[in-house]
């Protein structure tokens, strides 16, 4: 049915709950999964572009190695489970964006992430990264809390 599963991931123990289910079902279908890690912008401000430019160099750097590690961390439990895994990292504002581009760009047929389940007024004022993938999304979308 799913043949290639992507997996959005932050490397909180939710999304990484949700990173063991997607990849359980990978196991179970003979699917392979996609992990992607998506990075806010270094916030610059025009006026302080010298300043900046140094301290966006060194926020990308830690960045990367950040979301490495936690791509990283995926792959083991891929591998561990025996499921074929690559993964990626983007750098965008609204993850849910580079989360749909990702279907498209690596072919996948079902999304497997975490929410983080935010109720009355956070909900209402910052809306949830879940929340529109699924709609966004052209493929389906397994919600995991």
């Amino acid at each position: 049915m799913f043949k290639h599963i992507l997996l959005p991931v932050d490397g909180s123990e939710l999304s990484l709950r949700a990173v063991d289910t997607g990849i359980a079902l990978a196991a179970a279908l003979g699917a392979r999964v996609h992990a992607l890690h998506v990075l806010p912008p270094f916030p610059a401000v025009t006026y302080f572009a010298a300043i900046a430019q140094a301290n966006e160099t060194m926020y990308v750097e830690r960045a990367v190695a950040s979301a490495e590690r936690v791509l990283a961390e995926v792959q083991r439990r891929a591998d561990a489970a025996g499921v074929p895994c690559t993964t990626s990292h983007e750098i965008d504002s609204r993850p849910y964006t580079a989360i749909a581009a990702a279907v498209s760009k690596y072919h996948c047929d079902l999304i497997v992430m975490a929410t983080h389940g935010w109720h009355g007024i956070e909900k209402l004022l910052l809306g949830s990264v879940t929340q529109k993938a699924l709609l966004l999304a052209d493929v389906p979308v397994l919600v995991c809390r």
